[in-house]
């Protein structure tokens, strides 16, 4: 399982380089600010950055078991065999560009969707919105480098599309001296595009959605 992971997060990295040249050929002359950046920051992680958005690409390394009340385990595919249950996550998770480029270490990201992946190559996606709605395949494909494409391209026009909201007028109406020293020096008020961190999950198995 976590050979299957690595590999398949090695196709990750590949596919983000990929895009990132191929959408800057057809940008070329435009405003810089529309380019496309990719960043390898590590064997488990790696980042693109899309206009003001950062996706960020995590492989966790270790492996997991579906928890009991995941509705993985009403699938035939598991079970018929437990160890179906068992797999490797990669998770994305959309960022603001300005976060990372001012500092700002109290910013909010969002889990927009994370990737399974057994030891039978067998996946599936679990994740908002269209992420939620593409894939349910488990126990019937094997992950492949033109999944992989589809997922991240998926994740990109999510976040494009998940815009910054102004946060409730009472979560900001009081600030510290030390708060506001910091935002003029560094910029780190509490910013993302969504109040709290919350992963609503409408996974692809057709479970109702919950808060993790």
């Amino acid at each position: 399982m976590y050979d299957n992971t690595f590999q398949a997060f090695g196709m990750v990295k590949d596919i983000l380089k990929s895009i990132s040249k191929e959408m800057n050929l057809n940008v070329a002359g435009l405003d810089a600010r529309v380019r496309l950046e990719y960043t390898d920051r590590s064997n488990f992680d790696a980042q693109i950055r899309v206009a003001g958005d950062i996706l960020l690409f995590s492989m966790h390394s270790n492996i997991f078991q579906f928890d009991r009340e995941h509705p993985a385990w009403k699938t035939s595919y598991i079970q018929k065999n437990k160890y179906n249950a068992y797999s490797g996550i990669i998770n994305i998770y959309n960022f603001l560009a300005d976060s990372f480029k001012y500092s700002r270490q109290d910013d909010l990201g969002y889990l927009i969707a994370r990737i399974f992946i057994n030891h039978e190559n067998q996946y599936f996606v679990e994740g908002k919105r269209q992420m939620g709605m593409l894939f349910s395949n488990y126990g019937s494909e094997e992950l492949t480098r033109t999944s992989l494409q589809n997922i991240i391209q998926t994740a990109v026009q999510y976040a494009l599309e998940f815009d910054l909201l102004v946060p409730p007028y009472d979560t900001v109406k009081i600030a510290t001296v030390a708060q506001a020293e910091a935002k003029i020096q560094h910029s780190r008020s509490i910013t993302g595009k969504r109040l709290g961190f919350q992963f609503n999950s409408d996974d692809v198995l057709g479970n109702n959605s919950k808060k993790t």
